[in-house]
């Protein structure tokens, strides 16, 4: 079983708008209940979320972020991946782009859809002009850096403590990257 990839869907399209926001916010949720390190720590709802979504929103609609979706075709084309692709505006790093909100739901877990969702990850990028690699960040202790190593990732910096999880809680910033020459 696999996912079906999209790069930018046109949320005035049938499979975008606020049907596609709204799979967007209850992924995100469920993802964060579920003890996922994307921008939150449980208990959250979609209305705790929905304020960081727009500014992703808005990013795509400035044409700096790109919004990839897996869907689960056996599920009615319901969201269950996603991953935001944001272009650099600094002029001496446009080279790269940064890879942000990884995302695949917790009942398709270990399932495969997570290095699927990589890999057109890492296709789409090669697919932008000028992108010589993908950077992105994670949150230490969560396991996900390994992850992102099998997935070909090489751990470049670790900033200790940088993510406060809660009190007493403080988590390394993992930096990770990928050349996109390699395979």
């Amino acid at each position: 079983m696999t996912l079906t990839f999209t790069l930018d869907p046109s949320f005035g399209s049938s499979q975008g708008g606020p049907a596609l926001r709204d799979g967007l916010l209850a992924l995100w949720a469920d993802v964060s209940n579920a003890g996922g390190a994307v921008g939150f720590v449980p208990p959250v709802t979609p209305e705790d979320i929905r304020p960081e979504l727009l500014k992703h929103l808005a990013a795509m609609a400035e044409g700096r972020t790109h919004l990839l979706v897996g869907r689960d075709d056996e599920d009615g084309g319901a969201v269950a991946a996603t991953a935001f692709l944001t272009l650099n505006t600094h002029r001496l790093m446009r080279h790269w782009l940064w890879l942000y909100t990884v995302m695949v739901h917790p009942r398709h877990q270990g399932k495969g859809y997570g290095r699927q969702l990589m890999a057109a990850a890492a296709d789409a990028a090669r697919g932008i002009e000028g992108i010589e690699a993908i950077r992105l960040t994670c949150r230490g202790g969560t396991g996900a850096d390994r992850f992102y190593a099998a997935c070909g990732y090489k751990e470049v910096g670790r900033v200790p403590g940088a993510i406060r999880v809660g009190p007493g809680d403080d988590r390394d910033d993992v930096i990770m990257l990928l050349p996109l020459n390699a395979a």
